[in-house]
């Protein structure tokens, strides 16, 4: 059975004490899920080993960093290695994120080796995938999106892909004032997992945990959650405060 997980990807958000709080809230407010449903909080570096010391013997919470770097050591000031994050108690890292792909150029080039620095270090990938308006209004995203999940993920055996999470992120409906309805998600989130049937088969694509990253808030998490494809999401602004963080897990809970 594949995980439903909701994960919280608090950007450059957040002084220690506040992210102290929002987690105490967090833990506080967390309903009961079981061992197939887990909640990911994925903070900045300078949080990592205070979440995961304040996560430390919780069940079905886990720690998460929000990128690695593509190598494991040497002269490359202000990165963080998969190494680094394993020491410092992470289990979860996001790796490209339409920001990083966006604003750092990053390339799917430098995602596979990403992406094989996380899995050699024993780190869970959520490996991030998405259109921006100008395919989607073209209506060539399932070319666009496949390509992405080739790319940077193809390489991959059958044994280390159980180890990834794919995040979809419709870059058109995030801050634009458009909005993806639950049947789009469904409809790619279903195109990702055939993707991953061609070449995996259909039994890693049923395993496959596929989440959703656009705009999802307490108010269209339970429809979108609903969708037999989407098995929970990657939250971004709704992660910030408790009350609403809390709202999206219950909806995956129920």
């Amino acid at each position: 059975m594949r995980k439903k997980i909701v994960a919280a990807n608090w950007k450059m958000n957040l002084t220690l004490e506040e992210g102290k709080t929002l987690v105490d809230n967090i833990i506080a407010g967390q309903p009961a899920l079981s061992a197939t449903k887990k909640i990911v909080i994925a903070s900045p570096y300078v949080h990592l080993t205070q979440t995961a010391a304040q996560l430390n013997g919780k069940d079905n919470i886990h720690v998460g960093a929000q990128n690695c770097y593509s190598e494991a050591s040497g002269a490359y000031t202000g990165e963080i290695s998969a190494g680094m994050l394993k020491s410092a108690g992470v289990e979860y890292v996001i790796i490209g994120h339409s920001e990083r792909r966006e604003y750092f150029n990053e390339t799917n080039t430098m995602l596979v080796k990403k992406t094989d620095q996380a899995l050699n270090n024993g780190l869970e990938v959520i490996f991030c995938c998405g259109e921006p308006l100008a395919i989607r209004d073209a209506d060539t995203q399932n070319t666009y999106v496949e390509k992405q999940i080739k790319e940077g993920l193809f390489h991959l055996s059958n044994e280390q892909l159980k180890h990834v999470v794919i995040a979809y992120e419709p870059i058109w409906a995030i801050g634009t004032g458009r909005t993806a309805s639950s049947q789009q998600a469904q409809d790619m989130h279903n195109h990702i997992r055939n993707v991953i049937a061609a070449q995996y088969g259909q039994d890693a694509a049923s395993y496959l945990t596929i989440l959703y990253g656009g705009s999802c808030k307490p108010s269209n998490a339970a429809e979108l959650f609903a969708c037999p494809d989407v098995d929970g999401g990657l939250i971004g602004g709704a992660s910030l405060k408790a009350d609403e963080f809390l709202g999206i897990v219950s909806a995956m809970s129920n």
